[in-house]
């Protein structure tokens, strides 16, 4: 099938048949569109899998799935894309060290990390100039296409979203600010980091979307995070709950 670009406009498309990468000319990007996603992972299969779960999703417009960073370096000049999905470990580097530079070239661009393994915790070691607007997922324990999907539109806004399933099993350290908070503001701070919406924490939850920002703001006055428009409070927050939370023993 030949991918259909914004508009209605046909997209060239090239594939090295010995990898199977996928490489899409888009179109300059419109004042409203679909998010355009690109993603780097080196294992073929798994980045086949990805592939056509975004393309398939309503809004997301996948325009480049390449295996490593040279090739990546190569394609994602600023303005190709507004998402992009990294693998940590790739054959020929890092994944962090990758988002940081594109990140630095593009100072919008959204960033959403893969990991075959538990490392939430690199988020906090992120230059200063690129630390906000960072996703992490898990490869083992995501397995819900609509995780995914939520996280790369996330990640389009400039919003953090950690892995709900490795956030379930982490707790507050003693005597921080995040130890400090109610039960109910604790779980309503989790499913913030997750990546839910207000509404959505409501439903989740059983609750009134104003109830869940009353909670919201008293979390926030507790953890000391104020309403800096230069900040993304909600990415304030899930930094702090992935700085003062530990594992669940």
């Amino acid at each position: 099938m030949v991918p259909i670009g914004r508009v209605g406009t046909l997209v060239s498309v090239s594939r090295d048949g010995k990898t199977g990468q996928t490489i899409l000319d888009p179109m300059i990007k419109p004042a409203t569109g679909p998010v355009r996603v690109a993603l780097v992972e080196d294992q073929p299969l798994f980045r086949t899998m990805l592939e056509r779960t975004l393309a398939g999703a309503t809004g997301l417009h996948v325009v480049a799935a390449v295996g490593t960073t040279t090739e990546a370096m190569r394609l994602l000049r600023p303005g190709f894309a507004d998402v992009v999905v990294l693998d940590i470990d790739l054959p020929d580097g890092n994944g962090i060290a990758l988002g940081v530079t594109l990140r630095r070239r593009q100072p919008n661009l959204g960033i959403l990390l893969l990991s075959a393994h538990d490392a939430m915790d690199l988020l906090l070691d992120l230059p200063q100039d690129v630390a906000s607007g960072w996703g992490y997922l898990s490869k083992t324990s995501t397995t819900s296409e609509e995780v995914l999907i939520g996280a790369v539109q996330a990640a389009a806004v400039g919003e953090t979203v950690l892995d709900p399933a490795l956030l379930a099993k982490v707790k507050p350290r003693a005597g921080s600010d995040v130890a400090r908070l109610t039960d109910r503001q604790y779980e309503v701070l989790r499913l913030l980091a997750s990546g839910l919406s207000n509404a959505g924490i409501g439903e989740k939850l059983g609750i009134t979307e104003k109830s869940v920002q009353n909670h919201v703001n008293a979390t926030y006055a507790t953890l000391g995070i104020d309403a800096d428009p230069q900040r993304n409070p909600r990415v304030s927050a899930a930094l702090r709950l992935l700085e003062e939370s530990g594992p669940a023993h």
